[in-house]
């Protein structure tokens, strides 16, 4: 088989694919692109190939006569969310996947230390000097928090919720997520968008973990702020297009929400003069929590992984459709 990658790799890396795809042949592109997201024209070699590792573009992928499956090398995957694309993937039966299990990880533990730096006041302590006793040393121990014994909703069910359910076995939190389709093995209880209202308004954390795409745009509206728990805290790990900033602004400069904490916004980064930059409550990384040391190396073991699954016909990890 032939197999095109556009990754940004080390030479060392694209020898790591090369060595763990043989016998089979890796295409690489003449020219690469600065981002796996940019919207560059096909190399023409992935035309030849049976398997794709990377961000191709779609017309490319509807185009190849040869094409036999797909893997995303991202969590994302907007440009291929279509229900044409759908509908051709499935009918030439090619499957595709994405690389969420690259991402789980980090993400989960990114947004875990999201809420313990809120429930132990980092923020306020690290920018705090004061002696044992004193008005502010005392007021920082009276509002740090537990997450032992609260409630957490997650917009979103995924391989990432999956993980940030286990990340916070130890912790004894009463989690519920959201999720369009219940499929019965969730690890926690569902409540489906019909019943979100209810539980935004018992939750203490709600983390937002929504793709991008038509029906999760602006979901997390003035409405949806509106019936979240006062005090509730709010986190997105999910992107910035499935929130309205002006009502999360809004939400928190009233004090109805306590804090909100962002990897994602839209744009990114944010224009300075952007009001949630003031806001006190409100702490944006920027977009880093997929990061973790040697992403590429466990981009390519993951797909590696695949492939022999693939060449065994096993069920694939991270289908997508």
């Amino acid at each position: 088989m032939k197999i095109f990658t556009d990754l940004k790799a080390s030479p060392e890396l694209i020898d790591r694919l090369r060595e763990g795809i043989a016998p089979h042949e890796l295409l690489l592109p003449t020219s690469g692109a600065t981002s796996v997201l940019a919207d560059v024209p096909t190399d023409p070699l992935m035309q030849e190939a049976d398997i794709v590792l990377g961000q191709p573009r779609v017309d490319a992928v509807l185009s190849s006569a040869n094409l036999k499956w797909l893997q995303v090398s991202t969590a994302g995957y907007t440009r291929y969310d279509t229900p044409e694309f759908r509908a051709a993937m499935k009918e030439r039966g090619i499957p595709v996947t994405n690389s969420s299990h690259v991402y789980d990880d980090p993400c989960a533990e990114h947004v875990l230390a999201f809420m313990l730096a809120n429930a132990r006041q980092l923020p306020r302590a690290l920018a705090t000097r004061c002696p044992n006793g004193a008005p502010e040393w005392n007021g920082l121990r009276s509002d740090s928090r537990l997450l032992q014994g609260q409630s957490l909703l997650i917009i979103g069910y995924g391989a990432i919720a999956e993980r940030v359910i286990e990340l916070l076995g130890p912790f004894r939190m009463n989690i519920t997520a959201m999720r369009r389709t219940v499929r019965g093995d969730e690890k926690v209880a569902i409540v489906t968008p019909d019943q979100v209202a209810g539980a935004l308004a018992e939750a203490d954390h709600v983390i937002n973990i929504l793709p991008d795409n038509p029906d999760s745009l602006r979901w997390f509206d003035a409405t949806r702020f509106g019936q979240m728990k006062p005090g509730a805290v709010f986190y997105n790990i999910g992107r910035g297009t499935t929130v309205n900033q002006d009502a999360l602004a809004a939400a928190l400069k009233s004090g109805h929400l306590a804090a909100a904490w962002l990897d994602v916004t839209d744009p990114e980064p944010l224009p300075d003069d952007h009001v949630l930059w003031t806001l006190e409550n409100c702490h944006i990384t920027p977009h880093t929590a997929g990061g973790q040391f040697e992403e590429t190396r466990v981009l390519i073991d993951r797909f590696l992984d695949n492939l022999r699954r693939y060449q065994e016909a096993q069920p694939l990890v991270n289908r997508i459709f």
